[in-house]
């Protein structure tokens, strides 16, 4: 047998949050080019029609839309329950969806703070708890995080994000010891600097571009095609025995 069939997700369903755009959207692209039937859900995401959906289908696969506001748990809740009575296995989770919000620490708002450590840590949490209940259940399964060079550093005029981060890095090592046990693998990737819509504003900062650029070893910003290996990896049996990881995809920033 080819270590290439090690990475073949036929048959597997994978639920991909925040896959709108994006490295969402890639990773959501890769899983379905690797076999994968996709459920995929944003906060404004068409029950038809997405682009997302046209790239899916237009591989066989089979995609399925939802909408959630993560900055709301009744929302989180009603979506969580709603997803598990439609689609009775869920063999992969990517908890990608995720928000930003820029100000010094002395002016970063309650307002600001809440909705994101909401969106990035608490919707996940829930949401990995209910469908990894699931996964425990059926034997088996693989849970994946999107993390942030700031699950390491502190970062700069982003508090909020950086506490959300560096939290959901604690997170995915505590789910990993609770379920490894029963077969459900729990990893994290920690994407770089990457040209994305959360980066606009650095890259259209001339001074803080080139810093940024100065450290990455390779010389460039990442790209949500980057994402495309890892989550397939991540998410395959060629990754069965890794759990408790955090993946940097980062162009060697953290070597640094």
């Amino acid at each position: 047998m080819s270590v290439l069939s090690d990475f073949d997700l036929s048959g597997k369903a994978a639920l991909v949050t925040g896959c709108s755009r994006g490295i969402g959207f890639a990773m959501a692209e890769a899983l379905a080019e690797a076999g994968a039937d996709i459920i995929g859900v944003s906060a404004s995401l068409p029950s038809q029609g997405s682009e997302i959906a046209n790239a899916v289908e237009a591989l066989g696969r089979r995609f399925t839309a939802y909408r959630c506001d993560f900055s709301d748990r009744a929302s989180v809740h009603a979506f969580t329950k709603e997803v598990l009575a439609a689609h009775p296995r869920i063999d992969i989770l990517v908890n990608n969806a995720g928000t930003i919000r820029r100000a010094p620490a002395a002016e970063h708002s309650d307002e600001s703070w809440d909705e994101v450590v909401e969106v990035n840590l608490n919707s996940q949490f829930v949401i990995s708890r209910e469908v990894g209940r699931r996964m425990v259940a059926q034997g088996g399964g693989r849970i994946i995080f999107t993390a942030s060079l700031l699950t390491f550093q502190g970062g700069i005029t982003v508090p909020g994000y950086a506490a959300s981060k560096g939290a959901i890095g604690q997170l995915t090592m505590a789910l990993s010891n609770e379920w490894a046990g029963s077969g459900v693998g729990v990893n994290a990737i920690a994407p770089g600097y990457i040209a994305t819509d959360n980066t606009a504003a650095l890259r259209d900062d001339a001074t803080r571009r080139e810093q940024i650029l100065a450290r990455i070893p390779q010389g460039r910003w990442g790209e949500p095609a980057d994402f495309k290996g890892p989550v397939v990896f991540l998410a395959s049996r060629a990754s069965a025995y890794m759990t408790g990881a955090i993946l940097t995809v980062d162009g060697g920033w953290m070597g640094r």
